[in-house]
């Protein structure tokens, strides 16, 4: 079946489908006479297993290694179980913070800021998190294209360099000159912007979707 016809079984957007793919939890057929992928009800099934999972808040990586068998059902579900019990338990601190606020009938203009801080900042020294630690999982999906358009940034930049100092041993035309570096500056020019839209993307985009699920 095709990626239409999934998402409306499973109710989870192409883009994420997608973004499952990538990370390994799911591995369609491709037809080999144009290369689409073909979804099986077992891919059905895997994507309906990852679903529950997300809406259980379990992370990414670990459905995808109890998918391999590095890591058990029950083992997966003690961790987190751990981990909702520390977010219980922070969610609690944050609400009576919130409270402490609200009781003082001030204006955000006049809130004791510094103060509310140091006390955030005792409950963080120990097991209480205020700051959204799904945030990490979108700093490592950034690595990736970010290396990768620096070393394609740098090889470009760098024949371009190359090729004005053969110049100035062996003259060069200056058209050919034109022809040739016009086109590297473009490709280092437009990965450039290819990563700063990659960035967006990944920042508001796949991850953040995915957490829904």
């Amino acid at each position: 079946m095709k990626i239409n016809q999934v998402e409306e079984l499973v109710g989870i957007t192409k883009k994420n489908i997608r973004f499952y793919e990538e990370q390994g939890l799911l591995n369609p057929e491709r037809n080999p006479q144009n290369g689409y992928r073909e979804y099986s009800l077992k891919d059905v099934a895997d994507l309906n297993r990852v679903k529950l999972f997300r809406k259980l808040s379990v992370p990414v990586e670990e459905i995808k290694q109890m998918n391999e068998g590095t890591l058990s059902l029950s083992d997966c579900l003690d961790r987190h179980l751990d981990r909702l019990s520390n977010d219980i338990h922070s969610l609690e601190l944050a609400k009576e913070l919130c409270e402490k606020i609200s009781l003082d009938k001030t204006s955000i203009e006049k809130i004791n800021v510094e103060s509310y801080l140091e006390e955030i900042a005792g409950l963080e020294r120990g097991d209480t998190l205020f700051m959204d630690i799904e945030k990490k999982d979108v700093t490592k999906k950034k690595i990736g294209p970010i290396v990768a358009a620096l070393m394609i940034f740098v090889l470009a930049v760098g024949l371009c360099l190359f090729i004005f100092w053969r110049s100035t041993y062996e003259e060069i035309p200056l058209g050919a000159l034109l022809w040739i570096t016009i086109p590297l500056a473009a490709v280092a020019v437009g990965i450039i912007v290819a990563l700063f839209l990659r960035l967006k993307e990944i920042e508001g985009g796949e991850e953040d979707e995915a957490s829904k699920y």
